[in-house]
């Protein structure tokens, strides 16, 4: 069987759906559309009791959160004092802060070991239509205060937590197999509302696409990259201590602050969402090496 074939095969619905429309878009007519994604690769920097979209400017006030990616990232950051920051994210001009409650092992932190995996997927089925994030655009994913069944119906939940061979578990299962490690994948809303870049409970300038068509509701008609955190933590064997610092596994939820810069976020949107690729941080789709990247060698837009 061709790798064509294959992954026509095994393409999920979005996929298969978007390549009916891939006439006319960035893609090639010959390139079957399978994602329509980018990746953004980051480490740990540092653990606080900090949220700069809940609690601005009061240190201290949340529970403990693990940051990814900007390590100037407190209670007081902003758009500004981020982008004058650093960044450990593979690609440099990625100032972003991302960040989630912190995960124990009774009264131990497991931090997620490596860069993790940050995709900007299309929600939506026209992944042409795709835009950018507005400068400063910040939220919140999920809900510290959910309950079980509220995790599992969410529609930001993908498969729940995993770990070996147990999957779509809505609670950090009890046991993982020894040497296995803790997964959990998980989406964020897709649809701005065009207006506001926050909003009071910092989630309702942003919604999910309508389930039943893959578009924007008419009251948050921007389609903007859906992020889908993607973290592993290295703990296995018994489980029973293993909680989050929200509470429990149901309580899952992540914060993103955006502070890319402009041009370069916009190139890997068109070259990557836009265009129907699988892309790497630098933009670049290994399985169709004829489309080249976005960024230069060194993950910079080329000037």
């Amino acid at each position: 069987m061709s790798r064509k074939l294959s992954a026509l095969v095994a393409a999920p619905a979005l996929g298969l759906l978007a390549s009916l429309l891939s006439a006319g878009s960035p893609a090639q007519a010959d390139d079957l559309v399978t994602h329509h994604e980018f990746q953004a690769n980051c480490s740990v920097t540092h653990h606080r009791p900090d949220d700069p979209i809940v609690f601005p400017r009061l240190p201290g006030a949340s529970h403990m959160h693990t940051f990814l990616g900007n390590p100037t990232t407190t209670a007081s950051s902003t758009n500004d004092s981020l982008k004058a920051g650093q960044t450990n994210c593979r690609t440099p001009d990625d100032k972003s802060a991302y960040w989630f409650p912190t995960v124990y092992n009774g009264d131990q932190v497991v931090p997620p070991t490596g860069p993790q995996v940050v995709y900007y997927k299309s929600g939506i089925l026209d992944y042409r239509q795709v835009r950018s994030f507005p400068p400063g655009l910040r939220f919140v994913v999920g809900n510290p205060t959910a309950s079980q069944d509220e995790f599992r119906t969410a529609p930001g939940a993908v498969e729940g937590w995993e770990c070996g061979d147990s999957f779509k578990n809505w609670d950090i299962p009890s046991w993982c197999a020894p040497g296995s490690q803790l997964n959990v994948r998980y989406q964020a809303p897709s649809c701005w509302n065009g207006r506001d870049l926050d909003s009071a409970d910092h989630r309702s300038h942003m919604a999910y696409p309508v389930r039943s068509t893959l578009v924007c509701p008419a009251t948050h008609p921007v389609p903007v990259p859906m992020l889908e955190f993607k973290m592993a933590f290295p703990v296995s064997g018994d489980m029973s201590r293993v909680r989050l610092a929200s509470g429990r596994g149901y309580t899952w939820h992540y914060d993103f602050m955006n502070a890319w810069d402009a041009p370069t976020l916009q190139a890997l949107v068109s070259h990557c969402v836009n265009g129907g690729l699988q892309c790497d941080p630098r933009g670049y789709d290994q399985y169709k090496p004829h489309r080249g990247a976005a960024l230069g060698p060194d993950y910079r837009l080329p000037r």
